[in-house]
Order: structure tokens, then sequence, then C-alpha cells
């Protein structure tokens, strides 16, 4: 051990011997946890302190020793830069291995209750090209690798189509080539920053907050379709319909082709109108026979076909035998509640976001489905005895929160309405499990099955079935 600067140590010769919450690298030095990020279990390396605290450090690595056995070449020429797909260099089988020991850790750590034996993690079939949308950034100022730092001249293009450099809103990586959509994402991407640069049209500048071309989201599906959103800053009515001419002509197979112009502060399109240029108003999704329609601003999975066996998971937790009242709780475009409608005598599902609902009874209405309903508005509002009485006592709820878990006053009106089972479906397994460790007076955790959604990265989906405790 050395020492460092500003009186913070600077670590040498450290092996690096866990992964834990949140993916960070996790070493021990005289009995110290020290946190760390870009290295993998295995790997010696010297490190930088650049926080010190009584119980633990967190550092930078400064240079690899000696590099772990484990490790495996990355594939992307954009990895460690664009900061994505952070675990490309730790083979699959052990992205899968650590993330059922986060899931296993986090439960107990943080439920502190009873479980039982978590069954193997579900892999996903795809490593690579599984994400169905992705969203693109324009910058005139974009990130400069080492070797173009200090370059003489105004020749360089400084443009930028690609993604946001972590922690630096400003700063746009540009992206060759992108390994989580398939084709044609990057073509259009591609094509779409050359005519850009060729036809001199001007690049987002976010600091300044002016230019034409802000953003594009690509979204595609199962089914083949494939959705493409320009978002412009300004109306350049002449530039913007050249560009979306000249996309639609290159990419014929581009099924809803659409432009939003966007002056807010913000990237986000939620509260825009999204106006059609060529095609549909929405693509089409496919599972189980099941049509979804998803439109600029439905939410849907990105990970299409491994959201089909997370769906999976969850009606086979539900054990549905045909005549149950199932309440969907945040149920988003009403996926999982059209997805075991069939099953059930009824789904009631409930969603924070109207225009979700919006989707959630179209996409009933498409495929036929008449014994579900929606609602609208503040999950804790919402969810009360009146509103139990009026739409039944649920035999069954699946919940599917966001990262932040469940607020206390739903997880009360829960408890209050008794159903005989709780299917949890989690992005987050330590907000999971502190909501676990609330309703373990009068639920047991039975089974519990993690589900890779996100090749690549520390992220997991977790699904846990609570069943009644008998009084």
């Amino acid at each position: 051990m050395g020492r460092g600067r500003n009186n913070k140590p600077f670590l040498e010769g450290v092996l690096i011997t866990d992964i834990g919450a949140e993916g960070k690298a996790i070493a021990r030095v005289n009995d110290v946890v020290v946190f760390t990020t870009h290295v993998i279990p295995g790997d010696v390396v010297d490190l930088q302190v650049t926080r010190k605290r009584t119980k633990y450090m967190e550092a930078r690595v400064t240079r690899v020793i000696t590099e772990s056995p484990d490790r495996v070449p990355a594939f992307c020429e954009h990895f460690e830069v664009c900061g994505g797909c952070k675990w490309q260099f730790l083979p699959y089988e052990k992205q899968l291995y650590y993330k059922q020991k986060q899931v296993a850790d986090q439960l107990r750590r943080i439920g502190r209750i009873d479980l039982p034996e978590i069954t193997p993690i579900l892999g996903s079939a795809k490593t690579t090209f599984y994400r169905n949308k992705l969203e693109f950034g324009f910058s005139n100022k974009r990130w400069l690798t080492h070797e173009e730092i200090g370059t003489e001249g105004d020749d360089l293009n400084k443009n930028a189509l690609g993604f946001h450099i972590p922690g630096l809103f400003d700063k746009i990586l540009n992206i060759n080539k992108c390994w989580l959509q398939g084709d044609p994402s990057n073509q259009i991407r591609n094509f779409i920053k050359n005519y850009a640069d060729e036809n001199r049209l001007e690049f987002f500048d976010r600091k300044i907050q002016s230019g034409l071309l802000r953003n594009i989201i690509v979204r595609s599906s199962t089914t083949g379709d494939l959705m493409l959103i320009v978002c412009f800053y300004r109306e350049e009515q002449e530039n913007c319909e050249k560009l979306l001419e000249a996309i639609a002509t290159e990419f014929p197979r581009i099924s809803s082709l659409m432009y939003v112009i966007n002056q807010k502060g913000n990237d986000t399109i939620h509260d825009q109108e999204i106006i059609v240029f060529n095609g549909n108003e929405y693509i089409l999704e496919e599972m189980e026979g099941l049509k979804f329609k998803i439109g600029p601003k439905s939410f849907y999975q990105t990970n299409s076909e491994q959201a089909y066996e997370l769906y999976k998971v969850a009606r086979e937790f539900a054990s549905l035998k045909g005549d149950e009242v199932v309440y969907d709780l945040y149920t988003g475009t009403g996926t999982i509640a059209n997805f075991i409608a069939r099953n059930v005598q009824k789904v009631v599902g409930i969603e924070y976001v109207p225009e979700a609902i919006l989707d959630a009874h179209e996409n009933s209405e498409l495929n036929g489905i008449t014994n579900t309903s929606f609602f609208a508005g503040d999950m804790k509002k919402i969810l009360n005895s009146d509103f139990i009485a009026r739409n039944g006592r649920p035999d069954v709820i699946i919940t599917d929160p966001p990262r932040a878990g469940m607020d206390e006053e739903v997880i009360k009106t829960i408890l209050e309405a008794a159903p005989n089972k709780v299917v949890y479906v989690s992005c987050n397994p330590a907000t999971q499990a502190r909501d676990l460790a609330l309703m373990d007076e009068f639920y047991k955790v039975t089974r519990i099955q993690p589900v890779d959604m996100f090749p690549h990265t520390h992220h997991v989906e977790n699904v846990v079935l609570l069943e009644r405790r008998e009084v």
C-alpha cells in the first residue's frame, strides 16, 4: 500500500475477488471492502482510492497487473467508452452466475426472511442484438478519442450520432456499430449521420440548446415491423422533409416513419405531438398468437424474446385454473394482463401513465379479449378498499413495479385484500427484498426465478411467488 493524493491511499497488487450490487467489482484490503469498476474477479490491479469511509472504500483502476483467467476479449469497438455492455469481458456463464448471486445476496441481506432454494437463472438465448428499442443522440461536439485530442486544424468532423458518455449530458460518442439491436438499426443510423454531414444539416448543441437534429429512436419487433422516430429541435420544413424522404427511399422496410419537433430542455417525447410521415402509427409485436400494438410512446419490454420467458414464469407461478380474479399492478400497456386473460375469469390492470392504459385497452380489443379492465392513476390512491369492493377481491395479484419498488400504502392494501398468491416481478432485487420483508408476516416466499433480460450488463429481473400463510 502506498500513499495517494489528498491522503487517499494508493493500493498496489490488489486481487479482485467478487462482484456485488450494481455490478461493482469487490476487493478486500486489510479487512476493508474496496469497490471498483471495469475489472472482474481474478484480476490483479493497482487502485487509487477516490472515496474513503470507515467500512469501505471506492477506487479507480490505474493498472491491470495480471488479467483474470476468466477474461474474454470484448467484441465491441466502443467497449468501456460508451458506458453500456460493461460485462463484455466476462464469459456469459459467469455473468449468469454473478446475477444469480446478486439476487440471492440481496434477498437474504436486505429481506432477512426464510427463502426456498433459488431456481437457476434463465439465460437469454440471444446475447447480442437482443434489444427492440434504442435511442441515439446527435451532437456537434462529439466525444474525442485519445488519438484525436489535440489534433490540429478545423477539418476534424466533430458531429456525432450515438450514445451519451456516462455522466456527461453534452457529450455523445459516435457509434459505428452497436451490438444491441439487429439489422438494419446500424445501417439506418449510419445513413442518417452520413446524409446529415453531406448536406450540412446542423447537429444539436446540447449546452446552448440549438441545432436541427436532436435524436432518433429505432424500434423493431419479432414480426419484422420497424419504426423510426426522428426528433428535430426546430422546424425547417424543406430540410426535414428531404431527410425523411431520403430515409424512406433508402429503407422501404420501415413500416412506421415518424417525426417530432421537440424544443424542451430534455429528450423525452411522451408529452410531444408525434407526426406520421410514412406508414403506420404503430408496429406489431406477437406472443402466443396475441398481437400487441406498440406506438411511439408505448412501453414494451426491450428484450421481446426474453420477455416471453419472463411472462411464462409469472403465469406458471400464478397456477391459474380459469376462475380467478387477477389484479395486474403496474400493468403498463397491459401485456401481462392480456397474456393471462384467457386463463382467468377477469383481469384488472392499474397503471400510472394514461397513454399506456389506452394502449392496454387497444390491445385487448385487437385480440378480442373482453375480460380485462384497466384504470389509470396513482397506484396508492386507486388501489383501496372501495376499488376492491367494486372490482372484486383478487385471488391472485401480479405486480411489476418500477425500480423503486412498491409504496408501503400499496403493500398495506395488498395485505388487506389478502389474495391467495402474489407474483412479484422485479427489475431490482434490492427493493424487491425490502417489500418481501414487509409482507413476510402474512406471506411466505415459495418460489424464486431470476431471469436475464440484459446480457453483458449487471441488470437482472427476478420473479417471486408469495403464498398466504395459514392463520
